[in-house]
């Protein structure tokens, strides 16, 4: 690997400013750290971006510790109920809380986030380790994160995916992914209705660092979408993809596109307190061609109709404005910018400038790329100045851009511009028809790559046809496209099972799922031996899988359905449902559920192993009409009763000879738990009961044994769940 391409890939993979804003952490540190940096004063003084009589606002603001926010899942069906959980028992408890003499202010929504889903607190950790009752709200907040019920994450970092209008058929494409938080607002948006298991659009989420994108895999896996995929490609040439549609193989162009590039991030230097000490200027000359040929790749992968959004951390309009001109002036009207100003009504922004100068490190300022020395033009280029024909400039439209600034709602720096695809990229627009595959071509072989041959990774040409790249790139277009390199940790692979396997004739026959189950979008992670686990994909999920697997890296996709479970054909089915894809499953299956009360769950989800005797009625009619086994367990709220939870729940259950238990991940008994009215609090060790070793036999009641993958998921002591607890927890860090 070259040096640039070694600089290139350090420069995604550090990605400085969007670790900093999406993982929005309670308080701030490193106070003895001087928050002063002259150059950056005079950069943004000598700029002007901040309004004439607020710059000394503007860095009093940047100086202090940024507020945490946290976000609540917004599809979930539980949102509500969480939301009036913290409103009405936490918020109000902290009111009342004072802390040396002083009493605390409750948190407060943001005003701009739809449905109060998104809130905002300036208490630090310092403060909430001084109070056993603050210290149960961190819990809360550590539990409800870990289960994917909240997310953690800056304010601004939330901005971009409302802008992007996703719909539940939208495919989008998050370019720089890691760590994760707005590629979860992506997802929750696709599944808006939950009604529908599986939405028509998806979400493949992009790093260029193979080790970014398992913290990716971490923050989607908690939400228990089937229409996620992360792949590990550099993004300035990320591959261009392929789909089946109706016997024609047509090249994937994207509705959404989220380009949330690498940049400077000195919009973040509320928190990461290190960017005072090293903030020059030299920063954003070196990131700016990075980030062009990521918005450049990421228009040529967009629909024409489709909408993408660019964003930064960074103030700099050498990353923004510079950027988005540039980009707009190589599509020679293919491309405009939206005007977005009214679509979060209480976000205050301020306007894209027009006009702006370039200064180096050592204090050098250059109005115009005519007063570059020839010595410097490699680090500096034409397209990081304003566009010298005015008119021209004017026609960009660049005040449709927006920057947030620190000061006016006490957030980070951030900037933003959402570009809308109105016509095929200028060096695109000869592309031939798309290539009909052989209607006689036999159906791919179990987890194989398809027959046809697929066609070298190009620009946006590529994908639609066998057109050979230029003999010269026009000067319009984008930089030349290198050939994309594996590399990385070997994944398993993705291997979807055939209609006919013989894994699925038991599941079916047992769970009796519906006619309409999608059967070929079950896949396993191995071509041989026993299938451990079963996952799904959405229809469209496996359509580009199985037409580019010999194109992408692919890390992680599916929710986890089914798990194998020790000795389970006794019982008629070697698989156990799993929680975590129970919301995918539950339309399809039409036998084993026991609806249960309130009370019910109360009683399973506190108790190891109650006797089927302890539920109501109801619940233990069905319950003892069933075979041994795994069931799911179904709440439906009662209108008549509104303290009781108002949506419905479903859990993962066994059935056991005469008795019954949840098998549900500690984390969501904790979140039902809370649902349900009842405190809850670890024990001074943070750690359950010690459920059995893989091996064990079963007890007399044919109870399922815990295999060591599951046993984590299912842990759960009595002694975790008290009523009006006083003792004290030790706790994940968030």
């Amino acid at each position: 690997m070259g040096k640039r391409s070694r600089q290139r890939q350090k420069n995604q993979s550090s990605g400085v400013g969007r670790d900093n804003r999406d993982n929005g952490s309670w308080g701030a540190g490193y106070a003895d750290i001087v928050k002063e940096n002259q150059l950056f004063e005079d950069y943004y003084k000598e700029l002007g971006l901040v309004p004439e009589g607020e710059f000394e606002q503007f860095m009093d603001a940047m100086r202090e510790p940024l507020p945490a926010t946290i976000r609540i899942t917004g599809y979930k069906s539980h949102a509500k109920e969480i939301l009036h959980c913290l409103k009405e028992k936490y918020f109000k408890e902290i009111q009342e809380v004072e802390i040396d003499g002083v009493k605390l202010e409750a948190p407060t929504p943001l005003s701009w986030y739809p449905d109060e889903l998104a809130w905002q607190t300036n208490m630090s950790r310092k403060i909430i380790r001084k109070s056993p009752l603050l210290e149960k709200f961190h819990q809360f907040l550590v539990s409800e994160t870990e289960s994917g019920n909240i997310s953690r994450q800056e304010a601004v970092s939330m901005i971009p995916p409302l802008l992007m209008k996703i719909e539940s058929h939208h495919k989008i494409l998050d370019m720089c992914a890691a760590p994760g938080s707005k590629t979860a607002q992506l997802i929750e948006m696709l599944h808006a209705d939950m009604d529908v298991p599986f939405p028509e659009g998806f979400v493949i989420a992009n790093d260029v660092d193979n080790k970014r994108c398992y913290l990716l895999v971490h923050q989607a896996k908690r939400l228990n979408s089937p229409c996620i995929m992360v792949i590990n490609h550099d993004a300035s040439c990320i591959p261009s993809l392929h789909v089946a549609t109706d016997g024609w193989r047509d090249a994937l162009f994207y509705d959404r596109i989220l380009c949330d590039v690498p940049c400077s991030g000195d919009g973040t230097m509320r928190k990461n307190i290190d960017v005072w000490k090293k903030w020059t200027t030299a920063n954003s000359l070196h990131l700016h061609g990075l980030q062009l040929r990521i918005a450049i790749r990421g228009v040529e992968q967009l629909a024409v109709g489709g909408r993408m959004v660019y964003s930064t951390c960074s103030l700099n309009p050498i990353e923004d404005e510079a950027v988005i001109a540039a980009l707009l002036e190589k599509s020679e009207g293919a491309l405009e910018l939206a005007d977005c100003s009214a679509d979060l009504p209480g976000l205050k922004t301020m306007p894209g400038v027009s006009s702006w100068k370039l200064m180096t490190k050592e204090g050098q300022w250059f109005n115009d790329f005519s007063e570059v020395p020839s010595s410097r033009h490699t680090q500096i280029r034409p397209t990081m100045f304003p566009h010298t024909d005015k008119d021209k400039l004017a026609s960009f439209h660049l005040d449709r851009c927006m920057r947030v600034l620190p000061h006016h709602q006490n957030t980070g720096g951030f900037f933003l511009a959402a570009l809308v695809k109105t016509a095929p990229m200028p060096w695109n627009k000869r592309a031939p028809k798309a290539r009909k595959e052989p209607s006689a071509a036999p159906a791919p072989a179990e987890g194989a790559p398809p027959t046809e041959e697929v066609p070298p990774v190009g620009g946006e040409d590529a994908p639609q046809g066998d057109q050979p790249p230029p003999a010269r790139e026009p000067a319009c277009g984008p930089p030349p496209h290198k050939r994309k390199k594996m590399f990385g940790f070997k994944e398993d692979p993705f291997v979807f099972l055939s209609e006919d396997d013989p894994v699925l004739a038991p599941i079916q026959s047992f769970y009796d799922l519906s006619p309409d189950f999608p059967k070929l979008n079950v896949l396993t992670r191995s071509h041989e031996g026993k299938k451990r686990h079963l996952y799904m994909v959405s229809k469209e999920l496996r359509n580009v899988m199985l037409n580019n697997s010999e194109r992408m890296k692919v890390i992680n996709t599916g929710v986890k359905v089914w798990s194998r479970n020790s000795d389970g054909e006794q019982f008629g089915c070697a698989f156990r449902l799993a929680q975590e894809g129970i919301y995918t499953l539950y339309p399809y299956i039409r036998s084993r559920m026991v609806t249960v009360s309130v009370e019910d769950i109360k009683i399973l989800l506190t108790q190891e192993n109650p006797f089927l005797s302890k539920l109501q009625s109801k619940a233990h009619a069905q319950a003892k009409s069933l075979g041994m086994g795994s069931i799911v367990l179904r709440y439906q709220p009662n209108p008549e009763e509104p303290l009781e939870p108002q949506c419905p729940i479903e859990l993962c259950g066994w059935r056991g000879k005469t008795s019954i238990r949840a098998f549900v991940p500690r984390n969501e008994r904790f979140h039902y738990l809370r649902m349900l009215g009842v405190e809850v609090f670890r024990d001074k060790s943070g750690q359950g009961g010690a459920p059995r070793e893989d091996g064990e036999e079963p007890g007399e009641d044919g109870e399922e044994v815990e295999s060591k993958e599951t046993k984590q998921d299912t842990e759960m002591a009595t002694g975790d769940i008290v009523g009006d607890s006083d003792g004290k927890m030790e706790s994940d860090q968030p």
